[in-house]
């Protein structure tokens, strides 16, 4: 008995059903809805291999739209991947188990990305064809595959979503497909009450190819895939649905969206597709057809594993290298001798000239890295000799000029991450971290190494004011779990922070940094990665200490010169640069105590909002900061105004004392 690819979507369709009832919590709506369309793209078009997952020349599949989790976590148990079973779609939405509410990337294989922040996917998605365009560009034919997008209205609606296709459209990723489910249902209830957009037109303008099919048509959605494949423009499919397809009383309705269909529905549902099996229960015929279908490609990777293995061993162990996310071995030494040049002839530029003298060692040696900005290349200073601008019609450059697209910059590095070869950097000022954060978010969720370049880091970017003075955003960005936020003092620890962030292999990394030139506060050598430590003595006491002063950035210049008038009055001081409270809240605490000692006074200095420095000084600590927001004028005379200087700190530590 075989299997017609209508049981095989109604497969999908009870599965989703079954598991969200049990759970008693989901969205059963999307998944009946897009089984068609889903079952049409696996079973013919995605190139997969369920027997290894990872095989870097398969097509990616991201569900935007990661509320219908259970449309995926369906196609992946019927396909064959060894994860999710059936006991792990059974127990959907359980603690400690990996059906998730909503996609984890790391926790099932066949997981792109994390998806259920709506329009995330489908802005990481321009990464991932991004990424495959300059692989195919620099090894040739042995990259050459698609990234399929499900995306819903939600996802269409999300601001994220103009940046993701406006971008796609103007570098022509043909390899990019998205199928639209186009059910005109969102949580409320119909789109019409909230948007009225003609997608199609929208799409086209941003440069895209569209179609528009019957999405419960699946031969006509196979011709539509068969089409998008062959333009070489980014294709929209929109597919015309009924959320909840099945559900012979709730289909249709904003009902089947996030909610259990409930035991009577789902009866009526099974008669309704002449679905007479058990829950969680898949006949042996469906599932056969399921398992062929997965096992289409296996010779196509068979065959791709023969083709990689005829090419240079030199070009092998680069891509492997990349892939296991190790670093050069000449890029330490590099690095170091970097340092010791700098020790032996210092320099006083503002650390984002600094980032830039940094990426000037590594680019060349690191291949690997795609920088970018978001427009403000020339304020960022993300951009060095050896990197050429990728183009729509060249991508063997690794410079992308992201636009003013914050959020679409961040999602897209996380695509680039997340495709396996590269180490994206990207740039914009601070301020615009609020753009960019459910991207970072997502960056620290996935455990991507991507890294933010963030400049004009205080009150020192001077006269634009207050609307581009970060106040809060430290302390904001400290927050977020699973981040390093790196603030070096001077052109060494910008180097060293660098290095520490090319060096975790899970996290993401956020250089602040700052718009006016410092002074060089390390003048003597070491090969130890100080600034990996998160926290350091920078500039030591005379005896023992009776105040420790810890600072970050520009402001470790202003905490040494304030050392000065201590010592001189007789208090004996000690200066702690933390460039990283994340990095230092890591190590041993007998080192955490080594570094501060036991002094009567404690004291911080930072040009932000002081929230969080109780936790190194004390509730009774001196905490020397701004906790408002800020005002337009030269950076000299607003360091003076808010009281970030050293006669404030030295008056704020004697009163303490």
């Amino acid at each position: 008995m075989t299997a017609s690819t209508k049981e095989m979507a109604n497969a999908i369709r009870a599965l989703s059903m079954d598991a969200v009832q049990a759970a008693k919590s989901g969205h059963p709506g999307m998944p009946m809805g897009m089984a068609d369309a889903a079952t049409v793209l696996f079973s013919k078009h995605l190139k997969f291999d369920p027997d290894w997952p990872e095989w870097p020349d398969r097509d990616r599949f991201i569900l935007s739209a990661g509320h219908g989790s259970m449309l995926l976590y369906s196609l992946l148990y019927l396909s064959g991947y060894k994860s999710p079973t059936i006991d792990d779609i059974k127990n959907f939405r359980q603690l400690h188990h990996p059906c998730a509410g909503h996609p984890e990337y790391g926790e099932i294989p066949g997981i792109e990305m994390t998806t259920g922040p709506l329009g995330q996917g489908i802005a990481t998605s321009v990464g991932f064809a991004i990424a495959e365009k300059l692989s195919a560009s620099r090894m040739g034919s042995v990259i050459n595959h698609h990234t399929y997008v499900i995306a819903g209205d939600g996802c269409l609606m999300e601001g994220v979503s103009h940046e993701a296709i406006s971008l796609a459209g103007h570098l022509k990723l043909g390899k990019l497909i998205v199928l639209w489910d186009d059910n005109s249902i969102c949580i409320d209830g119909p789109t019409e009450m909230t948007v009225s957009d003609n997608q199609r037109k929208r799409f086209e303008a941003s440069g895209w190819h569209t179609l528009a099919v019957d999405g419960h048509d699946q031969d006509a959605v196979d011709a539509a895939l068969e089409a998008a494949k062959k333009d070489d423009r980014p294709s929209l499919i929109a597919c015309k649905t009924i959320i909840g397809f099945g559900a012979p009383n709730k289909a249709g309705t904003s009902a089947t969206h996030g909610a259990p269909l409930g035991d009577d529905e789902i009866a009526a549902a099974r008669e309704f597709l002449g679905w007479s099996y058990p829950p969680f229960v898949v006949p042996d015929h469906i599932l056969s057809a399921w398992r062929e279908a997965g096992a289409r490609s296996k010779n196509i990777a068979l065959d791709w594993k023969d083709k990689f293995e005829e090419l240079d061993s030199t070009v092998k162990a680069d891509f492997n290298r990349r892939l296991n996310k190790d670093l050069p071995d000449d890029l330490v030494p590099a690095i170091n001798l970097f340092k010791k040049n700098l020790a032996e002839n210092p320099v006083g530029p503002a650390t984002r000239i600094a980032s830039q003298m940094a990426l000037e060692v590594i680019n060349p040696i690191m291949k690997e890295t795609i920088g970018g900005s978001a427009d403000l290349t020339g304020s960022n200073m993300t951009l060095t000799k050896d990197l050429s601008p990728i183009t729509e019609n060249d991508f063997t450059g690794r410079y992308m000029y992201y636009g003013v697209r914050e959020f679409g910059m961040a999602a897209a590095m996380n695509g680039l991450a997340l495709h396996g070869e590269y180490v994206p950097y990207g740039g914009t000022f601070l301020v615009f971290t609020d753009y960019c954060r459910p991207a970072i978010r997502l960056s620290a969720l996935m455990k991507q190494r991507v890294i933010y370049v963030m400049s004009h880091d205080s009150i020192g970017l001077g006269e634009d004011g207050p609307t581009h003075q970060p106040i809060e955003h430290l302390a904001s960005l400290r927050a977020m779990p699973d981040v390093n936020v790196f603030r070096p003092c001077d052109a060494i620890e910008t180097a060293e922070c660098w290095l520490a962030a090319l060096e975790d292999k899970e996290k993401p990394s956020i250089l602040v940094l700052t718009r006016q030139g410092l002074k060089q506060a390390r003048l003597e050598h070491t090969d130890e990665n100080l600034s990996a430590k998160g926290g350091y003595i920078i500039s030591k006491e005379s005896g023992d200490a009776d105040v420790v002063i810890i600072a970050t950035g520009s402001e470790v210049e202003i905490a040494i010169e304030a050392q000065k008038d201590l010592e001189a009055g007789g208090i004996s001081t000690r200066v702690v640069s933390m460039p990283s409270t994340e990095k230092f809240d890591a190590q041993e605490k007998s080192y955490q105590n080594s570094v501060m000692g036991n002094a009567k006074v404690y004291a911080s200095i930072e040009a932000g909002a002081t929230y969080g420095w109780d936790k190194y000084v004390g509730r009774d600590g001196v905490k020397i900061g701004i906790d408002q927001f800020g005002a337009s004028a030269p950076a000299k005379d607003l360091y003076k105004y808010f009281g970030v200087t050293k006669d404030n700190l030295v008056a704020s530590i004697k009163e303490k004392l």
